[in-house]
């Protein structure tokens, strides 16, 4: 069974194509402004995604008659740019007189993370622009055990690359300033329970940077937001007694954060799993997995359930598949 995913949600226009076995397709273009203004990011999606769905199709080596279900990302995410992944995909059920399934964002880089490693029941760290979540299965449902209070850790990120000069997106400049900087202390830490908040850690690494190098300050920035989370995360793994760590999300592929879990992980006797990175950030082959592994466990989607769902959270979902 072949499935066309259409992924919308934010800056990233993805069209991915995808068997039960394998990803035939996983093509995308970004709206590269300075931050992500929802409109223009909108615009920028309804401008590409033509030639997107084309280069997929091609690469794909398969002629659009062929695809047996339309999925897309119906939420979470900014509500101009979910509009036009769901507008998108409408227009392909329509024309092509398939069924259509619109799926969950989040629910999907879990998804397609258990697909392409041997994580089986693990607790997943969802760490991307606008979501920080710590998810484990458990009654039906990926029930959040802990989770940002403010911002995402890579909206974090960005707004910090924006503010001292960085480009965006700016991971690899984080990335190798992380790697090299030297670390200072004084930045505050903030865990409260099993959530965290990175406002004020923000702020106050801004206010740093008039006193030492922007590169010492991006090390102790993402220093602070990587403990946060692990500590967070080893917690929820205390707590649900799983032996699984899932990294996903656009945050990472972050080479310091895959090497904190994998110390945690290995000092606990678990196993620690980090998709493929081109299957890390959004992408709409996981939006394609997502869509086919629901529609064969028997969900079915009328048009009048297509409807953008702008704060659909992850513990929301039911989840019929496993």
């Amino acid at each position: 069974m072949l499935c066309v995913g259409i992924e919308g949600t934010a800056h990233t226009f993805g069209v991915g194509i995808v068997t039960e076995s394998a990803v035939l397709a996983n093509e995308s273009d970004s709206y590269s402004g300075v931050g992500i203004h929802p409109r223009e990011a909108a615009d920028h999606h309804a401008e590409v995604a033509g030639a997107v769905l084309r280069k997929a199709l091609e690469k794909a080596h398969i002629p659009i008659t062929d695809v047996d279900l339309i999925s897309f990302s119906q939420g979470p995410g900014l509500g101009p740019c979910l509009r036009i992944a769901a507008t998108c995909a409408r227009t392909l059920s329509l024309r092509l007189e398939k069924p259509i399934m619109g799926v969950n964002h989040c629910v999907a880089h879990i998804e397609v993370g258990k697909w392409t490693t041997d994580a089986e029941d693990p607790v997943t760290l969802y760490v991307s622009g606008g979501n920080t979540q710590i998810i484990a299965y458990a009654g039906k449902r990926y029930r959040v055990f802990g989770e940002t209070l403010d911002i995402g850790i890579g909206n974090m990120q960005d707004i910090f690359g924006r503010e001292v000069g960085l480009g965006f997106p700016c991971y690899r400049e984080i990335d190798d300033m992380v790697r090299n900087g030297t670390y200072i202390p004084g930045l505050p830490y903030t865990v409260k329970g099993n959530d965290f908040s990175f406002s004020g850690l923000l702020t106050q690494a801004i206010k740093m940077t008039a006193e030492y190098t922007v590169q010492d300050v991006t090390k102790s920035l993402m220093e602070h937001a990587y403990a946060m989370v692990v500590e967070a995360t080893e917690r929820a793994m205390a707590h649900t007694e799983k032996k699984e760590l899932l990294l996903t999300g656009g945050v990472a592929a972050a080479p310091r954060l895959q090497e904190m879990c994998s110390i945690m992980c290995e000092e606990r006797g678990a196993s620690f799993y980090v998709p493929p990175r081109s299957l890390c950030r959004d992408n709409g082959a996981m939006i394609a997995y997502e869509g086919l592994l629901e529609y064969q466990h028997g969900m079915r989607m009328d048009f009048d359930e297509t409807v953008v769902r702008q704060k659909w959270r992850t513990d929301e979902v039911e989840v019929t598949w496993l």
